[in-house]
């Protein structure tokens, strides 16, 4: 059974940074995805990097913020983020997928196979 575990969250001050690493049992041919959830609502997706580097997919609100890489020696996908706001604060999550990271396909949570645990992101002065 395919697992997955993030790591990597915590408390940071506006404009800080944070990476995330999300760590997958057997990475091998799936799309990695990270989405969050903050209190209240939604789970939106965050970001979308394809098994092949080929496609990724950002939201509008981290596009030239966040950044989604992939090492498959390591069997990891990471998430870099700068320029934290407070709205990022929420709890990440990351999911696999054979899903496509083009278009809007991605930003629908219930096509993944397997999702991690979630880590928790807060963003305050």
């Amino acid at each position: 059974q395919l697992q997955l575990v993030e790591s990597g969250g915590g408390t940071v001050q506006p404009g800080g940074s944070l990476r995330l690493s999300c760590a997958v049992s057997a990475l091998d041919h799936y799309s990695i995805a990270w989405f969050r959830q903050a209190p209240g609502k939604e789970r939106e997706g965050v970001s979308c990097l394809n098994h092949r580097e080929e496609d990724t997919g950002y939201a509008d609100s981290v596009k030239g913020r966040f950044t989604i890489s992939r090492d498959d020696t390591k069997d990891t996908v990471y998430l870099q983020m700068t320029n934290l706001q407070p709205e990022d604060t929420a709890i990440y999550y990351c999911a696999a997928g054979t899903v496509r990271c083009w278009g809007d396909i991605w930003l629908l949570w219930r096509i993944y196979d397997a999702w991690g645990q979630g880590t928790q992101v807060t963003v305050s002065s």
